[in-house]
């Protein structure tokens, strides 16, 4: 056995490029002329390899899957085109509507054809892919969420940083990062490649990005340069690269029927019933299937949304450029292209009079584009026959495009999909826990302002207020964080680095040592008393907004600066706090959050108050429970307060701070009063010591008062009842 696996890991290092070699991972073609395997068993043995560190093992399965996966995409657009061209397996005209006498000959034509298609797929794809055809190389859902992700190319990185091999690792990652922007980790890799002096800087590239998006971006650049007739060949290749792009999807969309099982149980197309109802579910599909085809094209790598009208926007600027470099009878063929999407628009209206008006006599023979003419002919046929199953058949359908002309659209569906166009995407968010009222009712703050609430911080139990405090108040806070750094009271941190980042120093004070500097002269009493008063401002604030019935309690006061280190910012990229939930343990490969030990599970609603905004970098962001995605940002400024519920439903980081100082006053609240923060009613009560001794003083010059001083049992207790808070053990940031 172990000879064996020898033998295997032999065979295996054959499949590598050769020590040095720039070759890129991923699409090259490993073994030319042998039948592809199936991608999803390769990408399991893979995986398998990478976790025993066989990284050598790894690397070859890993790029053999995207090798096979690659081949067995075109080898069905390829079979897919040809077998459409085959005599006899053409599809026969529609009957009429309504149908006449030879509607019953129809039907065996049109089976008679199906059959043919059939058999003419089946051998393509034999001589392509090997015994067995597509059906061989069926992958399952799962691993083809994977393959959109890029995910190979992250474990790809990884084991050539283990092989040694740099070049090929950055390439690895660049790929992977290009469709992951907001991969916190990968966000940390790339830097410290870039930071390798051994990576050439054209490693960094991205080796799965379609070619329409390249040839689209150099046209775009080159435009912006006012250079139209270097951006033409760009422009019409790009337009090209986009419909060839289109096609393959499409092709996608004919394989086995499994392969679009995730879209369809949403869409409600599964099969109904008998041979009929079977093959209409099916038809539904690859149509759906197909309509999606025009916004997975339009959307860039690691983005969310379509360019919008892609195919029109990308006409518009050829018949401009052509039109800029004197060559009117193309800029004609793409305004009327444009005119076949909108027949209303104005400024192709104008753009084709102008254009007829210079040529200066009739160009009957000018007409749009016959691509574009195709295509859209085919898109209105494919919507007219999925409009049609909505209406009779209870299907659904989410038109891609906004030039459908309205006559399209079933009458019985219009008002339906206009409202549903109109809506926004926060209506099926769930309400927020609290009027506006609710919180202004019994808010004492004035001047406090709401800027963000959850709706538009894309979450739940989120807000952003502002105004709690002075810029006044801002400086004495700022100077109370710089008197307490110099003193060398860094709270929890005894070192000068911070404990999240290399690239930052953090100086922490609680509420306790601010209140036994000032006791000791080391800074302000003043700085002092106001972190005290603006803590409990705070928690009045929260409780006001987010449980108004249920008393808060504050459980955490931690002022913390983080200043940037000077020379250790150039093409940094990590983080300046990764994102975490405030009481659970964030799992972000499940998107669960683990509320047990060591997180503060008793933690219930968490709130940052900023001092200042004089820094770079520094935003607080939230993200889906994958840690991946941000949902929102938001910008610190003097006297903004973000309060946020501490569960998994926020989690939570802050970007790097590249230069300055940001400072801002941490706090978090419970609604279990046995945590509450003792050390805030210590530091009350040895703020509140001299003023009380002053209080003796004068008592002692007033014969008619008891002279007699309070005992410290008493004035202890009386602290303890104003604030209602017993005593507890610290608690460690």
């Amino acid at each position: 056995m172990l000879r064996l696996l020898h033998l295997l890991l032999l065979l295996l290092l054959l499949l590598l490029p050769p020590p040095g070699t720039a070759e890129p991972p991923g699409l090259a073609a490993l073994s030319p002329g042998a039948h592809p395997q199936a991608p999803d068993l390769l990408y399991a043995d893979g995986l398998r390899a990478y976790a025993a560190g066989a990284w050598a093992a790894a690397v070859a399965l890993l790029r053999e899957a995207l090798r096979s996966r690659a081949e067995l995409g075109r080898a069905r657009r390829d079979c897919g085109g040809r077998c459409a061209a085959e005599p006899g397996a053409a599809l026969p005209a529609a009957p009429r509507d309504p149908p006449g006498p030879d509607a019953r000959a129809w039907e065996p034509l049109l089976l008679r054809a199906a059959l043919r298609r059939a058999e003419c797929l089946s051998h393509c794809a034999e001589r392509r892919l090997g015994p067995g055809g597509a059906a061989r190389l069926r992958v399952g859902g799962a691993v083809r969420a994977a393959f959109r992700r890029r995910e190979p190319y992250n474990y790809l990185q990884r084991a050539y940083y283990q092989l040694k091999k740099l070049d090929l690792a950055a390439a690895a990652a660049h790929t992977f990062f290009i469709a992951n922007p907001k991969h916190l980790q990968m966000r940390e890799d790339m830097a410290k490649y870039r930071r390798m002096s051994g990576i050439r800087l054209q490693s960094f590239r991205d080796l799965e990005t379609p070619p329409h998006w390249a040839a689209y971006d150099s046209g775009l650049e080159l435009l912006g340069r006012q250079e139209a007739g270097l951006a033409l060949p760009r422009l019409e290749e790009a337009l090209q690269e986009s419909l060839a792009q289109m096609e393959s999807c499409r092709a996608g969309c004919e394989g086995p029927e499994e392969q679009q099982t995730e879209e369809e149980e949403e869409e409600g197309t599964g099969n109904q019933g008998g041979l009929y109802e079977a093959i209409a579910g099916h038809w539904i599909r690859v149509l759906q299937c197909r309509q999606r085809c025009v916004g997975d094209t339009a959307t860039r790598p690691g983005r969310s949304f379509p360019v919008p009208d892609f195919l029109p926007s990308q006409l518009r600027r050829l018949h401009e450029a052509h039109a800029q470099v004197g060559n009117l009878s193309q800029a004609m063929e793409n305004v009327l292209s444009v005119l076949l999407f909108y027949p209303e628009d104005e400024a192709a209206k104008e753009a084709l009079n102008q254009y007829q008006a210079q040529l200066g006599e009739p160009r009957s023979a000018l007409g749009p584009r016959e691509d574009i003419r195709q295509y859209v002919l085919r898109s209105l046929g494919e919507k007219r026959q999925l409009y049609y199953a909505m209406e009779h058949l209870g299907t659904s359908f989410k038109d891609p495009d906004p030039w459908t002309p309205t006559a399209f659209i079933p009458e019985t569906l219009r008002e339906k999909l206009r409202e549903d166009q109109e809506q926004r995407p926060w209506d099926q968010e769930p309400p927020q826990p609290k009027p506006l009222n609710d919180w202004k009712d019994v808010l004492l703050l004035e001047g406090v302002t709401l800027t963000q609430d959850a709706r538009q911080l894309n979450g739940s139990e989120r807000a952003v207020l502002d105004g709690l405090l002075t810029p006044a108040e801002c400086g004495v806070l700022l100077q109370l964080a710089k008197d307490a750094a110099e003193a060398g009271a860094r709270s929890g941190y005894r070192g000068r680095r911070s404990p999240h980042t290399p690239h930052e120093h953090f100086d922490g004070l609680t509420v306790l040592k601010a209140a036994q500097l000032a006791r000791a002269g080391a800074v302000g009493t003043q700085g002092a008393k106001l972190l005290l008063e603006v803590s409990e401002r705070v928690r009045t604030l929260t409780q006001a907004y987010f449980s108004p019935e249920r008393p808060l309690h504050l459980s955490f006061t931690h002022l913390v600066c983080r200043s940037a280190i000077e020379g250790e910012q150039e093409q940094r990229m990590d983080l300046s706090h990764p994102v975490h939930a405030d009481n659970c343990i964030l799992d972000p490969d499940t998107g669960e959050c683990w509320r047990e030990p060591p997180a503060y599970t008793y933690r219930d609603y968490s709130g940052l108050l900023y001092l200042n905004d004089d820094f770079q970098g520094g935003d607080l962001f939230f993200t889906e429970p994958n840690a991946l995605t941000v949902r929102a940002q938001v910008r610190p400024r003097c006297g903004r307060l973000v309060a946020f519920s501490s569960g998994g439903e926020n989690p939570h980081g802050v970007w790097a701070v590249t230069r300055g100082r940001r400072c801002a006053l941490a706090l978090w609240h419970t609604w279990a009063s046995e945590h509450r923060e003792q050390e805030w009613t210590e530091a009350k009560e040895l703020l509140q010591e001299p003023e009380e001794k002053e209080d003796e003083e004068e008592e002692k010059e007033m014969p008619s008062r008891d002279p007699s001083p309070e005992p410290p049992s008493h004035r202890l207790q009386r602290v303890q009842d104003k604030s209602e808070k017993p005593p507890r053990v610290r608690e460690e940031l």
